[in-house]
């Protein structure tokens, strides 16, 4: 298995349209990518334009499918002007 865990923060007043965004591309992982074992979207409760996304994929496969699907490519586009700064991303093997 492998995790990922990706930061996202929004651009001032920007945090409504990226919600938006990142729901629509929820809601494709889960409906159209088996290999992806679980996609939640969690909101900082100490910054409000602060978002995480937790990833967990049945193996390495899996992750290129969910990164080469149209969903995802779409909702790359649509962020890029929504976001202040990158995308932080950070890759986890399961110990158990």
């Amino acid at each position: 298995m492998v995790v990922i865990v990706a930061t996202l923060k929004a651009k001032s007043g920007k945090e409504n349209e990226l919600i938006a965004v990142m729901t629509d591309l929820a809601k494709s992982v889960r409906s159209k990518e088996p290999g992806t074992l679980e996609y939640t979207f969690h909101r900082s409760q100490k910054d409000a334009a602060v978002f995480m996304v937790y990833e967990k994929y049945k193996d390495g496969e899996a992750v290129k499918a969910h990164m080469a699907s149209p969903h995802f490519q779409d909702a790359g586009k649509k962020m890029g002007g929504l976001l202040e700064g990158g995308l932080g991303i950070e890759t986890y093997a399961v110990i158990e």
